[in-house]
């Protein structure tokens, strides 16, 4: 209960003030920023993948994308969680948020041999897994890749 210390003439009692004490709100709605900051880098795949450079628009990311990355050994992860490409396809069926219309966006090193890359976009075709996405690092409009010959 708050009071108010004013100079009233009419009594001596403290009359009591009905403001909103917003500093308890003040400090939940700090620690939970805190949280969130947090919280959010972790939410991304940390896998060490050297991915090439793109030119084209930046498209819209899911509120959950499923990554399947091929590592510069040419071995499998989804998210980052290693499968066996004899499984990759019974784990995406198996994962509660992935269907066979949902994207899955592949992640692939530079490294990685252009065969391997059209073998895993085959096994997850055959698997019925027919929306795939190329995941690129962003790069200057206009600017050739990295790697790429130059006229």
């Amino acid at each position: 209960m708050a009071v108010s210390l004013a100079d009233n003439d009419d009594d001596d009692d403290f009359s009591e003030t009905h403001d909103i004490n917003v500093t308890p709100f003040i400090d939940v709605i700090l620690v939970l920023l805190i949280i969130f900051m947090v919280a959010a880098p972790l939410s991304t795949v940390d896998l060490p993948i050297d991915l090439p450079t793109s030119s084209a628009t930046p498209q819209k990311k899911p509120d959950k994308p499923t990554y399947l990355s091929i590592k510069p050994d040419l071995t499998l992860a989804i998210g980052e969680n290693p499968v066996q490409r004899a499984e990759l396809i019974g784990t995406l069926d198996g994962l509660s948020d992935m269907s066979k219309d949902k994207y899955v966006f592949l992640r692939a090193d530079k490294s990685v041999p252009y065969g391997e890359l059209m073998g895993v976009m085959e096994l997850l075709r055959s698997g019925g897994y027919t929306r795939v996405k190329l995941v690129a690092l962003e790069g200057a409009a206009g600017a050739p890749a990295a790697g790429a010959a130059q006229p």
